[in-house]
């Protein structure tokens, strides 16, 4: 089965040698994201609220980028 990298500007940049997400067939694997900015690569300012809503920004334009969206998400896993 053939694989095809993800990739958008719209959400940071693999920092290391891995992709934002790998597509294979109808399935979308995502790579874990932290709260930075697309467009600074830092982190956001504020609390836990805040950065939250930045990785969920990040996993739904990376998501997006492969033709879905978060509500298509079968697993997530969250670390704190």
């Amino acid at each position: 089965m053939s694989k095809e990298i993800i990739s958008t500007p719209n959400a940071p940049a693999a920092i290391g040698p891995y992709s934002q997400a790998v597509k294979t067939g109808n399935m979308v694997f995502l790579s874990g994201q932290i709260p930075l900015l697309p467009e600074t690569m830092e982190m956001i300012e504020g609390g836990v609220t805040e950065q939250a809503q930045q990785v969920f920004k990040n996993l739904s334009a990376v998501a997006e980028a492969a033709g879905g969206s978060l509500n298509d998400a079968v697993k997530v896993n969250i670390s704190l």
